[in-house]
């Protein structure tokens, strides 16, 4: 499943830079849950299961009617316990994001944002939730562009803005975060803490992973967080502008 977000950002004196992301999930029928459990499908039937040796695996049912693959002009239908899609995935929609504050186009300033996806997935191997940019650089007003993130190496453990600095990037956050966005304390790519707004990276036309896991989050799923932030330096003249910036998130089962 995956998203787009775009950005828009209202300047008059100063450079603003809202993002807005939307997405397309991947949703399923449910039969039963509670707070502490959730059943995806259930069967009834009157006889089978799994059977196992050292050289196979057999799930089966005895019972089910009308079952197999049908469709039509507006449906695919897989109806029956055996033809039901191995894993389940489903992601929140993400909200719109508008950067604050104003960045003043004399003195410069930061200006920061970010917006929240939850993945849900039954997948015993678990989910990959990636990034990536629709343009280099991602945000743009015009022919007017304010640069991506350039860390040194692996992600910067601070965002750093120089006088003659003007980018934008992002720093993702969450239980599920993907390795090279923890950090030591001081360092990212390294250790297992997940520090507040730190581990700063710029976005790119290549996918980049943010969060992953190797087993299943039902029924509640894992939260990521992607914080934006643009800097602009006091002696960078950025020109004003409304600057856009369109990216996708994507999630996959394992």
């Amino acid at each position: 499943m995956s998203f787009r977000d775009t950005f828009v950002t209202a300047i008059s004196a100063f450079i603003l830079t809202p993002i807005v992301l939307c997405y397309i999930s991947i949703g399923s029928v449910q039969g039963m849950q509670s707070t502490s459990y959730r059943i995806e499908s259930d069967s009834i039937n009157f006889g089978g299961g799994l059977s196992t040796s050292t050289n196979y695996n057999l799930e089966s049912t005895v019972g089910e009617v009308a079952t197999g693959e049908s469709e039509g002009t507006n449906y695919n239908l897989k109806a029956g316990y055996q033809q039901l899609v191995s894993s389940f995935l489903s992601m929140t929609a993400p909200d719109s994001v508008t950067m604050t504050p104003s960045i003043p186009g004399i003195t410069g300033g930061e200006a920061n944002g970010s917006t929240t996806v939850t993945v849900v997935t039954d997948s015993s191997a678990g989910y990959r939730l990636t990034i990536v940019s629709s343009q280099s650089p991602a945000l743009v007003s015009g022919g007017n562009t304010i640069s991506d993130y350039t860390p040194v190496g692996a992600p910067d453990f601070n965002f750093t803005t120089t006088a003659t600095d003007s980018h934008f990037g992002y720093s993702p956050s969450g239980t599920d975060v993907a390795s090279r966005f923890k950090d030591d304390g001081a360092s990212c790519d390294t250790g297992t803490l997940e520090t507040s707004l730190a581990c700063w990276d710029g976005l790119s036309i290549t996918e980049e992973t943010v969060s992953y896991r190797t087993s299943a989050n039902t029924p509640n799923g894992s939260t990521t967080t992607i914080n934006f932030r643009v800097g602009i330096g006091g002696s960078v003249s950025q020109i004003e502008g409304v600057y856009t910036a369109t990216t996708t998130l994507t999630a996959i089962s394992l």
